[in-house]
This record gives C-alpha cells, structure tokens and sequence, in this order.
C-alpha cells in the first residue's frame, strides 16, 4: 500500500512539474513580441548592456529577404526599418512609422553628430541644424563647408522648403522639440518621420554611448557600432575605479554671466562619469527632491562655496560660457575661490569646449577624469589651469 500511494505521489508531483514547464514555455513565448502579425517570426533582439531608453527587434518573413527591424524608442514610438525590396506587413497598426534606410537626415541632435562620425555615417547625413561654426568635430565642419551638408535651420525653425526641394527621408531631433509639438507635426504632415533622441535621459553614462547601435541599425552600419562601443568599454574596463568614501572629492560647475553657480544634479551622468573614474562627487544629494528634466541647480556663490571649500578637485565647464585660460580667470568670477583646497592645491581644471558634442568619448572622458586623479596631465578633454 506504501508502495503504491508513494507511485501516485511520484506521478503527481511529474504531472505538476509538467505543468510548471508548460506554463513557463507559455510565458516565455508571450515574451516574444508579436508585432508584425503571423507572417512574421521574430528572431532576436538587440543585445543591450547599459542602455534602457530604446530596444530593437529583428524579424524576418518567408516571402522577402533581409531583416525587419523594429526600433522602439523609450517603451512607446516604433519604427519599422524595412529590407531593400521589402513591403509593408499586412494589418500593421498606425502607430509604427515605416522606414527605408535613410540617406537624407536632417540632423538637429547635435549629440548624434560623433556617432555618426564614429560608425562612418556622415554621407547618411543631409542637412544639420548646426551651422559650420557651431560644431567642434572637425569632420562635420568639413562636411558643412564642402556642401554636402546643409543647414536646414534650428530645431523650432526648419528650413521646410529647403528640405522638401533636397528630400528629407529623417529628422532626428532632441527632446526640445517636445517644446514645438508643432514642428514635429509639420514633418511628418509631409511625411518626414520622426525619431526622437532620447540618450540624455539614460541613467548610465555608457547608456548614453549605446545608443550608437541605434544609429547603426538606422544607416546599415552595425558592426562599425558595435566596434564603436566596444572600444568605449575597453577604455573604461582599463580604469580602476574606486567609489569609496575614501576616494578624493570633485567638484564639477561653471558661473553663470549673472554670477549664480550651476552644479550638476547628484544623479546626472556627470557625478557617475566621476566615480566610474576613481573620484567622489562633492555633492551627495544634490537635486535629489527635484522631480523637473533639468540636469543641474542653481547656486549663490557664497553657498557653492561652503560646499567646495575643502573638495579635492575642481572641475570647470567650459561648454556654456566658453574656455578658461587659468586660474586668474577663475577667480575673477568669485576671489572667494582662491581659499578653496582645490586651488591651494593646484587641482582645479577646465573641460575643452567640445565635451557635449563628443558622445562617442565618455570612455575616454572618464579615462580623463582618472588621470586627473592619478595626477597624468595626458588628456584629451581636460586641462589643467595653471
């Protein structure tokens, strides 16, 4: 009897473990996206490490060659980029903008700008919201005065005609044209689509470098992305960093031409950056009951500087009001300065004017900060202020 009521448990708990393995296989399943319909069979996704604002699926059809790709952007917008040759699914929402592979760009995300340069894309590039002199990659000023880049106008003030008469087949834009809804509407009235930016709102700083694999997809250049990226984490995997309550202390700011300190927000990518390099941000919870989009917080002079006072390291940002020569022309912003710890020390530098544009360099701007740290003047986007 023992015998046989210890079978009928063994086949229960097998019948039960059964269908545990069905209902995970069920849920796996639904975890495939569904998308394009049932003449479709997903594939694979985008391997992802840092970055969360955007993912991409890749599906493939028995009736055309090549891959769809289906690019989501922040968990809402989609873009379906379509294979040379390959048609439009059946039944597809309204919702998903279709894509062919664009060589027409009308690039107003400065940001997207290095990228591009790193994956070998500037002929994908047609018209820029920058003009010659406002950019500080070298290659795409070269671009712009050759004339196979084109300024198009600002991101709230397109050059419509001038981009309907050349074709536009792409704006990518920045998260400010969430301000001019309209302009965004006006596009795509004459059905340029488009593909919002959303880098600056990735958590990590690599995140933020990732997205360089997007714009791989976008203009056929995957492999020249992922190489990209890999040489980014090659720089930062060569950094012993160091987040410990031991590691030196850093500021990083810049004055305002009304005499108020901007600081960056505890959370921003910018204090990461500092403790990925070895260092610890001055300010610990900066901004942290602030709830607004904005990446930094005003502060009195006076304020800043009861903070910073005994901070190791100073860091000046030189992308808003332009580079600083030395240290006598920090202090002519506030003589308070001078009795910091920092310029006592000699430890305060100055970032070089073309930081923000270089997104495809976090690896060696934290390599930078590091060798700030570590006392090694040879950087590329820091300099010291003598």
């Amino acid at each position: 009897m023992k015998k046989i009521i210890a079978i009928m448990m063994a086949l229960i708990l097998c019948i039960s473990m059964s269908a545990c393995d069905i209902n995970n296989e069920k849920e796996t399943k639904n975890k495939i996206p569904e998308t394009l319909g049932k003449d479709f069979k997903w594939d694979h996704s985008m391997k992802l490490d840092y970055a969360t604002e955007f993912s991409v699926d890749y599906y493939k059809s028995d009736t055309t060659d090549g891959e769809y790709k289906l690019i989501t952007v922040a968990n809402e917008t989609q873009y379906l980029l379509l294979p040379k040759d390959g048609t439009v699914p059946k039944g597809l929402s309204k919702d998903i903008v279709m894509l062919h592979s664009p060589h027409q760009i009308y690039l107003v995300a400065s940001q997207v700008m290095d990228m591009m340069v790193s994956i070998d894309a500037l002929d994908n590039l047609k018209f820029s919201a920058l003009k010659a002199e406002d950019w500080y990659i070298d290659e795409a000023k070269a671009q712009m005065e050759s004339g196979k880049l084109l300024y198009a106008g600002k991101y709230s003030a397109p050059d419509y005609e001038l981009i309907i008469q050349k074709g536009c087949d792409l704006a990518i834009e920045n998260t400010m044209i969430y301000h001019s809804p309209e302009v965004k509407e006006k596009l795509e009235s004459f059905d340029i689509p488009v593909l919002v930016d959303r880098s600056s709102y990735e958590s990590e700083p690599l995140g933020r470098t990732e997205w360089v694999k997007l714009y791989g997809v976008l203009t056929d250049h995957e492999e020249e992305a992922q190489v990209a990226f890999d040489d980014q984490i090659k720089k930062y995997k060569e950094i012993a960093s160091n987040d410990s309550n031991s590691a030196p202390t850093v500021a990083f700011f810049y004055v305002s031409a009304n005499g108020d300190v901007k600081v960056r927000k505890s959370g921003d990518y910018l204090p990461k950056m500092i403790a990925m390099a070895g260092g610890r941000y001055i300010f610990s919870d900066l901004g942290s009951e602030e709830d607004n989009a904005s990446s930094t917080v005003n502060m009195q002079m006076e304020e800043f500087y009861k903070n910073v006072k005994n901070a190791d390291y100073m860091i000046y940002n030189s992308t808003i009001e332009g580079e600083l020569t030395g240290v006598d022309d920090l202090l002519k912003k506030s003589e308070l300065l001078s009795n910091t710890k920092a310029v006592k020390e000699g430890h305060v530098y100055c970032t070089s004017k073309n930081l923000y544009q270089s997104t495809m360099e976090l690896g060696t701007i934290i390599s930078d900060i590091h060798k700030m740290l570590t006392n090694d003047e040879d950087m590329t986007y820091l300099y010291p202020l003598k």
